[in-house]
């Protein structure tokens, strides 16, 4: 796709999709289709914010591992000997082959290519046959670190060293997922990552959009949760890294299947208000959850290009849950109810990143029902407002000198 140039008045346009949601409309379309904007969003968010890449328990003993890949950027999660979680390039420092592929347990990361080893901690531990290469020192050439941590069980990773931390600006967000108790929630690593063809943000909007749920999903699989029933916070801290909606339920203990009540243990920490709704949480740019009495789907959004990403989608239960003989089965009757939704799901992603692509694609007025997508732009337009005046403070040095 030809790339639009970029300019100040695309970005001074945003200050619309950040009034109060009667007033505000949505993004510039070409914000979901630009190559040039997708460059742009690499630096201004992706190289600067906190990122999700996966569960703490993927890598829970030393030498466990894990990879990902992350706006073009591929990395390693590894449990060191010393028990330390670190996340680092998987970008061998020779010849930029890299070290790891999937998830496992080792001892090292020995690169196939040259067979340069890397120890736990990223540190180059062998470089075969460089004996003869001048000015040459191991200690150059580790694997770039990362920042690393961890929330409510959860990974992330940023690029930037000197970020600030995460789980302060996250408070609120921690207060109403606490009777949940994430941290200790059991869920297995999911099996494989899905690649959708469609901006990363087309995902997050849908997973947050309480206002299609009793349209595009109406029937006995999603009916106990009215899109009239969904409540948005208006007091959110000002620096907060997420964001939430909820969504009161018809009745008590609902969820996501034939019989609309929970088959799994309900999580014990919930008080009997908590368990009469639904919360849908928000880390942008990689975090998504959907959140019932009885599950947690996570969604963790991997953006690898300006129309594509990568999702990988698992389920969190009360530790306990799985004692149940009838775990697998009850499991199974879940999935079935959410394949369905996601499917039309899916198909609306789609669409809409066809619809975007479009002359006649507009910048939507939104409803009361997505409060959470208005949410989500006083995430994004300061971020791209500061990274767009960082940009030309830059370009303005330079022409100077």
């Amino acid at each position: 796709m030809t790339s639009l140039p970029l300019d100040d008045a695309l970005f001074d346009a945003m200050d619309t999709s950040i009034l109060p949601t009667e007033e505000a409309e949505s993004l510039p379309p070409l914000c979901y289709t630009d190559a040039a904007f997708y460059a742009f969003e690499k630096q201004a968010i992706f190289a600067k914010e906190w990122l999700c890449v996966g569960r703490e328990s993927w890598a829970a003993n030393p030498g466990d591992y894990f990879t990902s890949f992350i706006a073009d950027e591929p990395l390693i999660v590894a449990r060191g000997r010393d028990g330390v979680l670190r996340a680092m390039s998987s970008v061998c420092q020779h010849r930029a082959m890299l070290v790891a592929e999937g998830s496992g347990k080792t001892r090292a990361f020995v690169c196939p290519y040259h067979h340069w080893t890397y120890a736990l901690d990223g540190s180059l531990a062998a470089a075969p046959a460089m004996e003869r290469s001048c000015r040459f020192h191991k200690e150059d050439f580790n694997l770039p670190v990362f920042a690393l941590e961890i929330w409510e069980g959860f990974v992330f990773i940023n690029f930037d060293r000197d970020a600030a931390p995460l789980a302060p600006r996250l408070a609120r967000v921690s207060d109403v997922l606490r009777g949940y108790d994430l941290p200790n929630a059991a869920g297995d690593k999911p099996a494989e990552e899905q690649r959708y063809p469609w901006n990363w943000k087309v995902m997050f909007e849908n997973n947050n959009d309480g206002y299609h749920a009793s349209k595009l999903h109406q029937g006995p699989l999603h009916d106990f949760i009215p899109s009239e029933l969904a409540e948005f916070p208006d007091d959110l801290p000002h620096d907060t890294a997420g964001y939430y909606r909820t969504n009161r339920t018809l009745h008590p203990d609902a969820a996501f299947n034939a019989t609309q009540r929970a088959v799994l243990p309900v999580f014990p920490g919930l008080s009997a208000d908590e368990r009469h709704r639904m919360v849908f949480a928000n880390i942008p740019p990689t975090l998504s959850l959907v959140m019932t009495v009885d599950s947690v789907i996570y969604l963790i959004l991997r953006a690898d290009g300006p129309e594509s990403h990568r999702v990988d989608q698992g389920v969190l239960t009360a530790p306990r849950a799985k004692a149940d003989p009838a775990y697998a089965q009850k499991m199974a009757m879940g999935f079935l109810a959410a394949s369905e939704i996601i499917d039309q799901d899916l198909h609306v992603d789609e669409m809409v990143q066809i619809g975007l692509r479009s002359r006649f694609a507009p910048r939507g007025r939104y409803s009361w029902q997505e409060g959470a997508q208005r949410l989500f732009n006083t995430w994004l337009v300061p971020r791209y407002r500061k990274a767009w005046a960082e940009r030309n403070a830059e370009k303005g040095k330079s022409q100077v000198a």
